[in-house]
């Protein structure tokens, strides 16, 4: 049988981070794999439900049931390394797939996009809805992830935005100074207009929070159909020129920038770079594609 965690080659602890630096840091079961990049945590606890997991040699059915990086895991026969290799990855989401790990109502997930790359489990840093597309990040690295996505952090994210209707200055003010939906309140960072056509109109939006379709609702609430809605940017990392479908291994610059966007404790969690073996993306033609905002964005008519 093929080991499908042998791209996951052990790596050491982080530095800094006390649930990797110490042994003693314990987890329920279900979490554990999770955390050695194994899989989801839902698909652990099914694995675990179905008697597919051994802990210490015994099959072991409890989702909590207590472990450490100490403690030796199996899935279906193969051992489970206790320290996967870090993996950061950025993606062209196109239109059409949900970022879950099921398909939602017959719709396909970013997974079937990476389904064949011999990959350990990454989870999506963010989302991006079944409507949307653009950069989605992924990886396996749960503190770096959860500094970029954290609303104190305020990393800024770029949306190209194609709405029905031509916005007036008095529409982009009202977004900058926001609206209260569904008891939230909405607003962007900045806004502009890039292009308009009479009918419709492209919108260049800068968010420093994001909330549950957090676009597509303010402009509703404002009047405006959202036609199209483009991710460009997280923070200096932009979409470039990588293809719709497409994904590629971020650089080690890459991943520190992110960081240090995220702010101190996320930079110093991932001070250290991933591992050093040459890049890894879905074709060669698509390494390196991604590198700061000097890489001009996707065009308005694509």
């Amino acid at each position: 049988m093929r080991n499908p965690f042998a791209t996951a080659t052990p790596g050491s602890p982080r530095r800094g981070d006390r649930r990797f630096d110490s042994p003693m840091v314990r987890h329920g079961l279900a979490r554990e794999l999770s955390r050695r990049g194994a899989c989801s945590r839902s698909q652990a606890e099914i694995a675990v439900r179905d008697g597919r997991v051994r802990v210490d040699g015994s099959i072991v059915r409890d989702i909590s049931r207590p472990c450490d990086a100490r403690t030796r895991l199996e899935i279906d026969g193969v051992t489970v390394p206790s320290a996967p290799a870090r993996l950061y990855l950025a993606l062209h989401k196109p239109r059409g797939l949900v970022t879950s790990t099921r398909q939602e109502r017959g719709a396909a997930s970013v997974y079937a996009l990476l389904q064949d790359a011999g990959l350990p489990w990454v989870a999506p840093v963010g989302r991006l809805d079944k409507a949307s597309e653009g950069l989605l990040l992924l990886s396996n690295d749960s503190a770096w992830a959860a500094g970029i996505t954290d609303p104190e952090r305020h990393v800024r994210k770029i949306y190209r935005v194609q709405v029905r209707g031509v916005p007036d200055d008095s529409v982009l003010a009202r977004m900058r100074g926001g609206v209260v939906d569904r008891g939230e309140h909405l607003a962007v960072a900045s806004v502009s207009l890039l292009q308009s056509g009479g009918r419709t109109a492209w919108l260049e939006c800068v968010l420093v929070e994001g909330r549950n379709r957090h676009l597509r609702r303010l402009l509703a609430a404002l009047g405006f159909e959202v036609l199209r809605l483009m991710r460009i940017a997280i923070g200096p990392l932009v979409l470039g020129s990588l293809a719709r479908g497409e994904w590629r291994e971020l650089e080690p610059d890459e991943v520190r920038a992110l960081a240090m966007a995220a702010g101190p404790r996320a930079s110093r969690d991932s001070a250290k770079p991933p591992r050093a073996s040459s890049q890894r993306s879905q074709s060669a033609a698509t390494r390196g594609r991604v590198r700061s905002s000097v890489v001009p964005a996707p065009g308005l008519d694509r």
